[in-house]
């Protein structure tokens, strides 16, 4: 049914900061921004006046839609963990993890350092909050990687 994955949506307060956080620390390129429509987008996401302003950013084929409810802001709740049911995390190859982790904390981001797995692997945070795991010659598996 699916032809291929178009974006992956993720709800911010300050959408400024945010932005320069993916387009500044993890090397995302800004392309597209939309004010949206309350009445339509209302509808679609089933709240009263959303206020709705996104932007588009891009890494590869994957595209980050960073939202600002303007009009309904964010629901306050505890900060994200990997085992509650919904998605968890993105995952990010980077090509150095000391120069990945000094722009992750320069752009407001924050490492977990708790988590780190000498320098292949760490969990970090964005501004909103957002679980990213950071990943060092890791590739995406393609086949059953077993028990």
């Amino acid at each position: 049914m699916s032809e291929k994955v178009n974006h992956v949506g993720l709800a911010v307060a300050d959408l400024d900061s945010e932005v320069d956080f993916w387009t500044g620390a993890l090397d995302f390129e800004r392309v597209g921004a939309l004010d949206a429509d309350d009445a339509s987008t209302g509808q679609l996401l089933r709240m009263e006046k959303p206020g709705l302003r996104a932007v588009y950013l891009r890494k590869g084929d994957f595209v980050l839609e960073l939202l600002q409810f303007r009009g309904a802001g964010l629901v306050d709740r505890p900060a994200r963990v990997v085992n509650e049911p919904g998605l968890t995390h993105l995952s990010l190859n980077v090509a150095n993890m000391d120069a990945a982790l000094e722009r992750v904390r320069a752009h407001g981001g924050e490492v977990l350092e708790d988590t780190r797995l000498w320098d292949v692997a760490v969990m970090i945070r964005t501004p909103a909050g957002q679980l990213v795991e950071l990943l060092v010659g890791f590739e995406t598996p393609t086949t059953d990687l077993g028990e």
